[in-house]
């Protein structure tokens, strides 16, 4: 008889399975959330006494959050260097340009996910307060160096509805040895410049993007060598952002192919 009602519950859970569609068994679930990288923007100048505490302000952030922050160095303003024939200067006119865009006035200065100008002793805060929020959408960064050329691909993919903006790629430089007036008013002529950027990849503001949930696209774009940079010390960040910010950034070592 025990045998005869489970028969007959397993014939009923069976019969009642069936009359389900195929559709209503598909349940949509949501992407994971991706886990924020911010993106700071150090607006500093070989001429400027206070910058290097600024740097030792990013190197903290990195040493505690890893890739998670995403640094660049943007020489010029007031206290950029340009050079001349005796000693290497690092500011440039892109430089000049976005010092003046954000109507900066002062060195060191950060935008911490361009959300105002932000001194360098609040930067931990502010980096801190980034890092607890979800972005919209997920950044892989591909880049190699062969030849005369850096060949970049960006993807991009939606998790958490439309993200319109900007996708901006900029290429970055490690290791420059360069003078730099220190705190105490002397000059290091051996200081070591990170993360400097030597030049916007997809021009000065970047190029429109627009990503819906669960979409992927696919950004592929080339950067001609300079005679001056060091191929083994370059990297690419790529970013989002609108007029609420710095949507999400990722960050990429490119890969050497020169033979040396």
């Amino acid at each position: 008889m025990r045998k005869l009602h489970f028969l007959l519950f397993t014939l009923m859970l069976f019969t009642a399975c069936s009359h389900i569609n195929e559709g209503e068994r598909l349940i949509y679930v949501k992407p994971a959330n991706v886990s924020r990288r911010v993106l700071l923007e150090d607006f500093t100048g070989q001429r400027c006494v206070n910058c290097p505490k600024g740097t030792a302000i990013i190197e903290q952030l990195l040493e505690e959050y890893g890739d998670a922050v995403i640094a660049v160095g943007i020489h010029g303003g007031p206290l950029g260097f340009k050079g001349n024939t005796k000693m290497i200067g690092l500011a440039t006119d892109i430089g000049d340009e976005y010092y003046n865009h954000w109507q900066l006035e002062y060195q060191p200065v950060g935008l911490i996910d361009r959300h105002g100008a932000v001194n360098y002793t609040d930067w931990t805060k502010a980096v801190k307060d980034e890092l607890a929020k979800v972005a919209p959408l997920n950044i892989m960064v591909e880049a190699d160096v062969s030849g005369d050329d850096i060949h970049i691909t960006v993807t991009a993919t939606g998790t958490d509805g439309n993200t319109n903006g900007k996708l901006q790629v900029w290429l970055l430089e490690d290791g420059i040895s360069a003078l730099q007036t220190m705190p105490d008013g002397t000059t290091n002529r051996d200081y070591v410049h990170n993360h400097v950027l030597r030049t916007p990849v997809n021009g000065t503001w970047g190029e429109d993007i627009s990503i819906g949930s669960d979409e992927t696209k696919t950004f592929s774009m080339q950067q001609a060598v300079d005679a001056q940079w060091d191929t083994t010390q370059l990297s690419i960040v790529a970013f989002v952002y609108n007029d609420d910010g710095v949507m999400q950034a990722a960050k990429v070592k490119v890969i050497n192919n020169i033979q040396q």
